[in-house]
C-alpha cells in the first residue's frame, strides 16, 4: 500500500475515534443524564489532566525505549477497551474516573501520530511541510464522518457514541502494528545525566524566552479550544427549549451544523503551507487568535433561522482558521525549531501546554463561571453573555501576543525540516 495512503488511514482513524463523542458528549451529559455544569467541567478537564502527564511521558518512551508505532497501537487498544465501560456508568464521579483513564490512553496518541508521520515521511525523503497537511486533513474528515454517524444514527444523546469510538479505536490499534518501524532516535549513553535519561532535556526549551512565550500562549489558546468543544453542540440543542425553534434543522441536526467547523478545517489545513511561508508563525497565530474572537462573537448573536443562522454557519467556518492556524502550525513550528533528538518529547510538551494546562484551565474555569454567573434558576444558560465573555477572553490574548511575542519570519526555516 502507498506510504502516504497508509498515513492517511492512520490520520483518519486517529480523529474518528475522538469525533464520535467529543462534540456530542455535552448533549448526553446535560440532556440524557441531567448532570450538572461544574461536574461537566471536571469531566472535560480529564483531557487536560491526561495531557499534563502522558504526552511528555510517551514522547520520552518513544524517543528512547520503544518504537513509536507499537506504543501508539497499545495505547489505542487500551483506549478502546476503556470506552466500552462508559455507557454503564451511572454517577458523575465514576464517569470522571473512567473518562480520565480513557484520556490517559488517548491524549498522548495525538502527538505520537504527528511524530510517527513526521518520521516516516522524512525517512522516505518527503517534504514534511508540503506533504503532512494534506495527510492531516483526513484526520479532520475522520472527525466529521464520526460526528455525522453519531448524529444520523440517533446517538448524539446516547451512550452508543462511546461504543462507536471504542470499536474503531481497537481496530486502529491493531492497524498501527502494520506501519513502518519508527525506532527510538535518542539513544542515551550510560554516563548521561539523569535529566537526559528521563527526557527532561526537552523542558530546556522553556529557558528560551521566545519558546517559553510560545508555549504560554499555546496554553491560553488550548483553553479557547475546550470552550467550543464543551458547549457548542449543547448551545445549539438548547434552542429546542424555545418553541419557535424547537423543530428547526439546527436543533434536530445540531451535530451536523457543528461539523461545518471541521469541514472548514479541511480547507484551512491545505492553506497552512502558503500562509506559513508567506507570513510566518507569529502572524499565522495572530490570525488564529482573532478568528477565535469571531468564532465566539458570532455565536453570541446566532439563532437557528434567517440572518442569525448565517452567523452560526459563519462562526463554524471561522473555526477552521481558528483551530488549524494555531494547532497544526504550532506543531510544525516545534518540529522545525527543535533538535531531532528531542522532537517527540517537544511535541509532547506542546501537547501538554495546549491540551493539558490549557484544557484544565478552560474546562474548570468555564464550568465554574457558567454555573455561578450565567445559569438561571431553572437551569437554562445565558448563552449570549457566555459567548461574549469568551470572545473578550480571546481578544485580550490576541492583543497580548501581538505585543509580547517577537519573532522574525525566516521562510527558509519553514521550508526545510532538518533530520
Amino acid at each position: 500500500m502507498n506510504l502516504k495512503l497508509r498515513l492517511t488511514i492512520l490520520s483518519f482513524l486517529q480523529f474518528f475515534v475522538w469525533g464520535a463523542w467529543l462534540i456530542t458528549i455535552g448533549v448526553y451529559w446535560f440532556g440524557t443524564k441531567q448532570w450538572g455544569g461544574e461536574q461537566f467541567g471536571k469531566v472535560f478537564a480529564t483531557l487536560g489532566i491526561a495531557s499534563l502527564i502522558m504526552p511528555a511521558l510517551t514522547g520520552i518512551i518513544a524517543d528512547r525505549w520503544m518504537n513509536a508505532e507499537k506504543l501508539f497501537g497499545i495505547l489505542h487498544i487500551l483506549y478502546g477497551v476503556t470506552l466500552f465501560f462508559l455507557p454503564q456508568v451511572t454517577t458523575p464521579d465514576n464517569f470522571f474516573w473512567v473518562m480520565l483513564l480513557a484520556m490517559m490512553f488517548y491524549m498522548p496518541t495525538i502527538s505520537l501520530s504527528n511524530s510517527i508521520a513526521y518520521y516516516i515521511l522524512k525517512n522516505n525523503d518527503y517534504d514534511v511541510v508540503k506533504v503532512f497537511p494534506p495527510i492531516r486533513v483526513w484526520g479532520t474528515i475522520g472527525f466529521i464522518v464520526a460526528m455525522w454517524i453519531t448524529n444520523l444514527s440517533g446517538n448524539k444523546d446516547s451512550g452508543n457514541q462511546f461504543y462507536i469510538a471504542a470499536i474503531f479505536a481497537v481496530l486502529l490499534g491493531i492497524y498501527a502494528f502494520t506501519l513502518p518501524k519508527c525506532p527510538p532516535q535518542n539513544l542515551i549513553p550510560k554516563n548521561a545525566p539523569w535529566s537526559e535519561k528521563l527526557g527532561l532535556n526537552a523542558f530546556s526549551l522553556l529557558k528560551d524566552y521566545k519558546m517559553a512565550l510560545f508555549f504560554l500562549f499555546s496554553m491560553f489558546l488550548g483553553a479557547a479550544l475546550q470552550l467550543t468543544n464543551m458547549y457548542g453542540d449543547t448551545y445549539l440543542s438548547d434552542f429546542g427549549k424555545i418553541p419557535e425553534y424547537a423543530d428547526s434543522f439546527v436543533v434536530k441536526r445540531s451535530t451536523l451544523i457543528m461539523s461545518i467547523s471541521q469541514i472548514s478545517e479541511t480547507l484551512f489545513i491545505l492553506a497552512i503551507p502558503f500562509f506559513l511561508k508567506r507570513y510566518g508563525i507569529k502572524n499565522v497565530m495572530l490570525i488564529s487568535m482573532f478568528a477565535w474572537v469571531l468564532r465566539f462573537g458570532l455565536f453570541a448573536y446566532g439563532v437557528p433561522v434567517g440572518f442569525g443562522l448565517g452567523l452560526i454557519v459563519l462562526s463554524c467556518i471561522v473555526y477552521g482558521m481558528a483551530f488549524d492556524f494555531f494547532n497544526i502550525s504550532g506543531s510544525l513550528f516545534v518540529e522545525t525549531t527543535t533538535d531531532y533528538k528531542i522532537r517527540s518529547s517537544a511535541q509532547g510538551l506542546f501537547m501538554m501546554m495546549t491540551n493539558g494546562f490549557g484544557a484544565i484551565m478552560g474546562s474548570l474555569v468555564s464550568g465554574w463561571l457558567i454555573a455561578t454567573y450565567f445559569t438561571l434558576e431553572n437551569g437554562d444558560k445565558m448563552w449570549h453573555e457566555i459567548w461574549l465573555v469568551f470572545a473578550g477572553y480571546a481578544l485580550v490574548i490576541a492583543l497580548l501576543f501581538a505585543v509580547m511575542f517577537k519573532h522574525k519570519h525566516d521562510p527558509t526555516q519553514v521550508a526545510e525540516v532538518k533530520h
